[in-house]
């Protein structure tokens, strides 16, 4: 008992510094002196006063209380981590003062891999799967240069196989060239998609 005593004392003690005011003389709070007026000061005094075994027991109880209280909490907390991660997620979006734009009616949204035909500057490289001996190599020269004014410039790269030129010959009826949206022209070597 005298160690958990001492262990709460230690742990109380650096708190009780924050919590209980400097006292003047007469047992009252220090207050400053008026402007001119002499200040008096007490010795230091090295002698402590034991506290009565109530204080003790109750300053014991208060921090293992308290102790216990942090870690009901932060053991529920550990427990529905699903829970509190959502309730969070959804406090931040609630907070957030500006909502994230997203470009929904991008005018070739179809040409970024929804029908035949593929935007050279914005679909990305998982667009060129349907064309049979497309991806990953020819996609990727394609995709890693530009952006194209004309269709026509995917055939002026330099140092291109020309094995993979007569493969992106092959599909050039269904290549379209709409300017480069940053949006898209940045993502169109990888996404983050990987299926």
């Amino acid at each position: 008992m005298s160690r958990l005593l001492l262990a709460a004392a230690l742990l109380a003690s650096p708190a009780a510094a924050y919590i209980i005011p400097a006292t003047g003389g007469s047992g009252m709070p220090a207050r400053p002196g008026l402007a001119g007026a002499a200040l008096e000061f007490e010795p230091l005094s090295l002698e402590f006063e034991e506290p009565a075994a109530e204080a003790q027991s109750a300053a014991a109880f208060g921090v293992l209380a308290a102790g216990f209280g942090v870690g009901a909490v932060l053991g529920w907390l550990n427990s529905r981590k699903q829970q509190v991660a959502g309730v969070a997620a959804a406090a931040a979006m609630a907070v957030s003062p500006v909502a994230a734009n997203a470009w929904v009616n991008y005018e070739g949204l179809e040409f970024l891999g929804g029908s035949d035909k593929v935007d050279i500057n914005n679909a990305n490289i998982q667009a060129y799967r349907q064309f049979p001996g497309m991806f990953p190599t020819a996609a990727a020269v394609i995709c890693t240069h530009g952006p194209y004014n004309n269709v026509g410039d995917i055939f002026s790269i330099p140092n291109v196989d020309p094995r993979l030129l007569e493969i992106i010959k092959k599909y050039e009826k269904n290549y379209v060239c709409l300017p480069a949206n940053p949006a898209y022209f940045i993502d169109r070597v990888n996404n983050g998609m990987y299926r």
